[in-house]
This record gives structure tokens, sequence and C-alpha cells, in this order.
């Protein structure tokens, strides 16, 4: 007992003992948490009482919430503040997790109890939302392997095992990569063309890693965009750009090829296991798209207008190559992109990015997201400086709603640093629920960003696409504070992974209202609110290279798709099978991907994204119609939208199959206009 994992939670809100436990303690704990959901699982499948709703599926959710809160306070410390000791634990503990949960989801007592529940739902769960709990923890069941034979059982879990220890290795690999970079400017030459934030972020990230040098270029998203994009530079462009590609791509102890080679070979082997012949086939199965040809069928929408608005960007680009007497010199290469098409945003919108990052201080965007919950939802941040977190940027706050009851805990941490994986994400330590605690359960969530932190003295300024990223993450947040459910399956995020992302980008919408922006985007060290011409600009400028952002999206979801479609197995080299797809689809080299298969966290960092990167494209035909419902109504802050958006899609969970939901939000099944409009690869409708 002196594990204080294993002790009451006596912190503020029931937040994890940050500071009281080590990473000696977390195995420990992990055993103990083990040993007891075992036990629970034990009792249920051996219940000598006929099995019922509330003595087998609502006993199973119930099951393991020790193991749910060390489990969460540890895979969210090993994706925040990891540490030499935390990855040598999260290697060990990887695996035995996933041999505890195959353990579970295989044990043919309590799936025989499930499956006679789920024979007579409509006796034994006659509310809609335990039929939807019956549903769906059965479906659990069937698609972890309970319906196989006892040898494939045995296989089974041994995949299990072997995909946790992979997507572990895969995701540490491309955080070493990432840390282990560092790109040193030294003097005026190496800084030309890079506006004060850029320098001021490159001169705290060398700080930050006790570099004696004018400015170090990470590779967090925040500060090595920013200097590909202004970088008079062109060979450290090439530099950092070659870096970030080929995170993963190198030989050695952190080369992800082979692991990306090994992680397809058994989802392979998985998905034939249950009787599909890919895993893209075996992973849509459990989605609102259903089938390959649904997938396909979207992005062919977007392929073809996206490619010729990218070759009309391209010609503006040649024009500016030509201008500055470059065009004899070299071609247009993926390190010149940004940059170039910064002269032409500058030239055709007369928008400056270091014009625009004054009026977008961090703080004032927090606050941004905090007035919009507010004004949509009801919901007051209230920050707690007394509460510490697990890392002294991180901050804390209550979330109350209007009539002041506390909804839950919501900590913010923004900033970029070695010991946290790059990307933007929201997770949770504890999920809302009803089912066997009194008055219920709170959640706490958490957003991660990866911003380059400003100077001391100084504000973290984020240019607008970071501030969009806070509004998406945010979303998520939401997704997570606002479920209003009985049972923890059913609660939050844990939806379908193509309508998870709805709730976040249609929150993305907000950063653009007029009214947004002169309320909170103002400037840092005066105060004024951004120009109402320069906001008419931003907004003018908003589909500006959006064949560029199109193209490298699709291709990736393409490559996705393509490479978890193998029936017979996965590709030798990895790279090479990446390079024929964009070949076969005619990607442009100087355009690319999102993200390569040897740092696609997404993909192999685990599985909620495998054959799934489309969901962002599928998403946003959601979000895009959705957010025409507040255009139609004249007012985005109108309050009977806000409440069925709330009611529908931020608080219902997977408790209401997704389609119904938006249904029941919309009126009516979604239209993909708004989307193509949304990205300019259509012509705006008429209002």
């Amino acid at each position: 007992m002196t594990n204080p994992l294993l002790q009451d939670w006596s912190t503020p809100y029931g937040l994890p003992p940050f500071e009281a436990a080590q990473p000696e303690h977390f195995v420990p704990a992990f055993e103990r948490a083990f040993e007891e959901q075992a036990a629970e699982i034990e009792r249920i499948a051996t219940d000598g009482e006929a099995p019922d709703f509330d003595n087998t599926i609502a006993a199973f959710d119930r099951s393991g919430r020790l193991l749910s809160r060390i489990a969460s306070m540890f895979f969210n410390l090993a994706s925040s503040e990891t540490s030499p000791a935390l990855q040598a634990i999260e290697r060990e503990i990887a695996p035995r997790m996933a041999a505890h949960e195959s353990a579970i989801y295989l044990h043919g007592a309590l799936f025989a109890r499930i499956a006679l529940v789920h024979a007579q739902r409509d006796v034994l769960a006659p509310r809609p939302e335990q039929r939807r709990l019956v549903e769906r923890i059965h479906l659990d069941f069937v698609r972890e392997g309970a319906l196989l034979s006892a040898a494939d059982k045995r296989r089974y879990a041994q995949l299990m095992e072997g995909l946790a220890t992979l997507t572990t290795r895969f995701g540490q690999n491309v955080l070493a990569d990432e840390s282990a970079f560092r790109l040193e400017l030294n003097g005026e030459a190496d800084l030309a063309g890079l506006p004060g934030f850029v320098r001021a972020a490159a001169r705290e990230a060398a700080a930050a890693r006790g570099v004696r040098a004018d400015g170090v270029v990470t590779l967090s998203r925040s500060l090595i965009v920013p200097f590909l994009t202004f970088s008079e530079r062109r060979d450290l462009r090439e530099q950092a750009w070659r870096a970030w590609t080929s995170r993963g791509e190198h030989e050695g102890e952190h080369d992800n090829r082979p692991v990306v080679r090994e992680i397809l070979a058994l989802r392979n082997e998985q998905a034939r296991l249950h009787g599909y012949a890919c895993y893209a086939d075996y992973a849509l199965a459990d989605s609102m798209a259903q089938t390959q040809e649904a997938v396909e069928r979207l992005l062919t929408q977007v392929w073809a207008p996206a490619k010729a608005r990218a070759a009309k960007e391209r010609e503006a680009l040649e024009g500016v190559l030509l201008s500055r007497g470059d065009a004899g010199a070299h071609t247009l290469e993926a390190w010149d992109w940004r940059f170039l098409a910064e002269k032409v945003r500058q030239a055709r919108y007369e928008l400056d990015e270091a014009e625009l990052k004054p009026y977008f201080p961090l703080e004032r965007m927090v606050e941004a997201v905090f007035d919009c919950a507010g004004r949509l939802f009801g919901l007051r941040f209230v920050l707690q400086p007394g509460v510490r977190a697990y890392h002294p940027d991180v901050k804390v706050y209550e979330v109350r709603s209007a009539d002041d009851a506390l909804v839950g805990v919501f900590l913010h941490d923004n900033y970029a640093r070695p010991t946290k994986r790059s990307g933007a994400w929201m997770s949770s330590y504890r999920d809302q629920s009803r089912n066997g605690a009194p008055g219920g359960v709170l959640p706490i969530v958490v957003n991660n960003n990866n911003f380059a932190k400003g100077a001391p003295g100084e504000p973290t300024l984020l240019s607008f696409d970071d501030a969009r990223t806070l509004f998406h993450e945010f979303g998520h947040g939401l997704h997570g504070l606002l479920s209003n459910v009985d049972f923890e399956r059913l609660s939050g995020t844990s939806v379908l992974r193509d309508f998870v992302e709805l709730p976040s980008q249609i929150f993305e919408h907000w950063l653009e209202q007029p009214d947004v922006l002169r309320r909170h985007a103002r400037h840092w060290r005066t105060g004024e609110p951004i120009p109402q011409e320069l906001v008419a600009r931003l907004l003018r400028a908003r589909r500006f290279n959006q064949g560029y952002e199109t193209v490298r999206y699709a291709a990736s979801a393409l490559v996705d798709m393509a490479v978890h479609a193998q029936t017979g197995g996965a590709p030798q080299d990895v790279c090479a099978f990446e390079r024929a797809e964009l070949e076969r689809h005619g990607v442009p080299p100087e355009i690319g991907l999102n993200h390569r298969l040897v740092h696609f966290q997404h993909l192999f960092s685990g599985s909620a994204y495998a054959a799934g990167y489309y969901v962002y494209l599928w998403a946003e035909v959601l979000e895009a119609d959705g957010f025409d419902a507040f255009v139609e109504a004249g007012d985005p802050f109108d309050p009977a939208v806000a409440e069925r958006l709330k009611r529908f899609i931020y608080s219902v969970g997977d408790s209401v199959a997704p389609a119904d939901a938006f249904r029941a939000f919309r009126g009516r099944d979604p239209k993909v206009d708004a989307m193509l409009e949304k990205r300019g690869l259509i012509a705006a409708s008429d209002p």
C-alpha cells in the first residue's frame, strides 16, 4: 500500500498523483490492476444467476476501473512527458496489456453470457442506450476473436501481443528521430527571411536544448513549417524538409521500415482470421463508410478537382520563380512550395503571415475557444493555478455549466518539448459515465498541442493554421467534456472513427467568424483588435493553396487504403510501395504526402486510424453541411441550433448510431457540396 497509484487518489478532482508517482510504481500497479479485473471478469462469467443486462453487460462495463485509471495515467504520460524509464516500461507493458485484453475478449464463458443477452436484447435491454451497449459490446467481442476456434484464438492473442509491441516501437522510433534532429542557425545569413516570431521561437528552442546558437529548427510542426515558409536559405530549407520527411527511414535501431512491414503482415493475418480478404475490409466493417468502394467514391470526388487546382497553384509558383530569376537555376521542389506560396499569397491577397501572427497570441486564442464554448453551450473554464499537473506548462481548469455545476476537468498542454510526441491530440484521464458510481463520474480531458514556445517575456504567437489546430483539438475536448451517457463504453469520443472528427472539425468554423476575430484576435503589444480590412483579406485567402493541401491529404488517405488493402501480405519494401502508389495516382513530387508510411503515427502507433485516414474528409462532409445549419439560421451562435448540436453530436457519445445522430441534428442526411465549396473545389452556390 506504499504505492501511491494503488492508494485512494485524494488529489483535487481525483487527478492522478503526478508528483508522488515514480516510474517504478507503474509495473506493480498494472499487475495489481490486471489481477483485479481478471477476478471481476471471472465473477461475471461464473455468476450462478441467468445472464441479464445488469449482471453481465453493465457489470462488464463497470469492470477494470483500477486498470483504466492506471493505464490512462501511464499512456498519457508516455505520450506527453516521457522518459527513458517510462519508454522501457511502455515496451514491457504494451504486450502484457494486449495479452490481458485478449484473455477477456477470448473468454468463452463470458462471451456465452454476453451472446445470450444479445440474442434477447429487445427484452433484456429495453432502453435504447442499453440496447446500443449490448450491441457494441457483443460486436467488440466478435471483432476481437470471440467466435474463432480454440487454435485460432491462441494465434489471435499472439497477433495482438505482437502488434502492441510493434506499434509501441514505431511511436518511440519516430520520437527518437524527432528529438535527435536540430538544425542550428548562426548569423544573419542563416536567419535570412525569417520574421521576428520565427527567430524568437528558434532562439527559445535553442535555449530549451542548451544549444549555443542564434536559433534551432526542430521537427515540431509549428516551427519547421514557418521555417519552410519564410527562410530565404534554400539549402537549409532542403535540409530541414529532408529531415522532416525521412523520420523513421534511417538505418539502425530506429528504422521503421521493417516495423511497418511486420505490422502490416500481422494485420493482414488478423483480418484473414476474421474471414476478410484484407485489413481494410476488416477495419471498414465497423465504420460509417462500411466498404472500400464508399471511401473510394468520397476520395474520387476531391481528387481530380484538387489536382487541377494544384496545377494552377503550381503555375503561380513558377511565375514567382521566374520573377526572382530562379527559374533557370532550379526547378520547383517540395522544399520550395510553402516558401513560394507565401510570396503568392502576399501578392494576391496582401496577406503576410508576419502581419497576422501578432494578432494570434496563444493566451488570446485560448480565451477565444473558452468564449465560444460559453456562448454555444454555457460552459465556463475556471483556471486552478494551485493544482499541479505532470508538467509546469500544463494548466488545469474546472469546467462549469451555466448553472455552475461542475461538468469536468480540463488540462491544456500546449507547448512542444523533446519529451512529447509530435502532433496534436485529445485524450482523457477519466471518462464520463453513471454506471455504478453514485452521482456519476465526471470526465478529465486533456488537449495536447505542440506550439513553438515564445521567448521569455514574449507571447507564443500562433499562425492561423495553429489557431485552427487549437480549435480542432478543443472540439475533441468538448466531445469528452459534454458527454452525457450512462455507460463508459459509449462515453465521449468512443464513437465510430469516421464520426469522431465531426465534433472537432465543426468547431474550427468559429475561428473564422468575424465577431470571434474582433473579440479575441488582438495585437499582443497594443491590445488593438485585428483590423477589419485584415480580417477581410484573411477570409478571402482561406481557400488559398487548398489544391496543395487537399492533394497532400487525399494522397495520404489513398496510400493508407492501398497498403491496408493488400491481400497477399505486406509489401517487401514499404517505401517502394509508397512511391509506386504516388506515381500511379500522379501525385506531383513537389507536393507529396501529409505523412509518409515510416512516420505515419495515425496508422502505425496504434490501429485507430489504420485504413481510416479518410475519416477527416468523411467528417468534413458532415461538419461543412452541419455548420450550414448555423448559416441558415443567420447566427453562428443561434441558441436552438447550438442546443441541437450539443444534444445530438457532443453529448450522445456512441449511445446513438452516428448516422441517426447526424439526422437528428440536421434533419436530413449530409450533402457533399458544402465540403467541396469549403475547399474551393467547386464554385460556391448562391445564398
